[in-house]
């Protein structure tokens, strides 16, 4: 299913477009992440993301993709596009729960609703399921979002790759069942 917001498009991701995911998310990862306070700076973005731009990050990009047309059912993935450009993605496993993961929109592709419309389609997915996910501790931007729907942190702190600080925020099942 295809969804247009104004510019942007929401759609599953074809197999091809693996060769865009991997750059695109080393990409948000230098917008996003860079943190003088936690020593997170552009060399350790392209030491500990930099494979996701390589043509293995690429093929495990088409692996995923593959996987979620397969398994629809236990995989989601969707893109955003303006034009013919990948501006962002939601992914997404079921398992025991539902893990988040990961989210990403280019800064020029973020207040426009864009991204409440990428997670109203994940909810959709995920059902009832409570939800789960891991969101940098200084992403202030980022975790007002999930909170927007209906994500409360809860305590439990990783450091992922032992520098950048993360914490789990966790939806849980709606009363009445409905993901909305």
């Amino acid at each position: 299913m295809m969804v247009t917001m104004g510019r942007h498009v929401i759609e599953p991701p074809g197999r091809d477009d693996a060769a865009a995911l991997g750059p695109l998310q080393l990409r948000v990862w230098l917008q996003t992440y860079p943190c003088t306070d936690a020593g997170i700076d552009e060399g350790w973005i392209r030491e500990h993301r930099g494979s996701s731009a390589t043509a293995e990050g690429i093929a495990r990009w088409r692996e995923f993709i593959e996987a979620a047309a397969r398994q629809p059912d236990l995989l989601f993935c969707r893109v955003v596009r303006s034009g013919t450009e990948i501006v962002g993605f939601l992914c997404g496993r079921r398992d025991e729960m539902v893990a988040l993961g990961p989210m990403y929109l280019l800064d020029e592709a973020q207040g426009r609703g864009t991204g409440d419309r990428l997670m109203d389609e994940f909810l959709t997915w995920a059902g009832a399921a409570p939800v789960r996910l891991w969101v940098t501790d200084y992403n202030e931007r980022a975790i007002r979002f999930y909170r927007r729907h209906g994500f409360e942190a809860t305590g439990e702190r990783e450091l992922w790759r032992g520098k950048l600080p993360n914490l789990r925020m966790v939806r849980d099942a709606p009363p009445d069942g409905n993901p909305g």
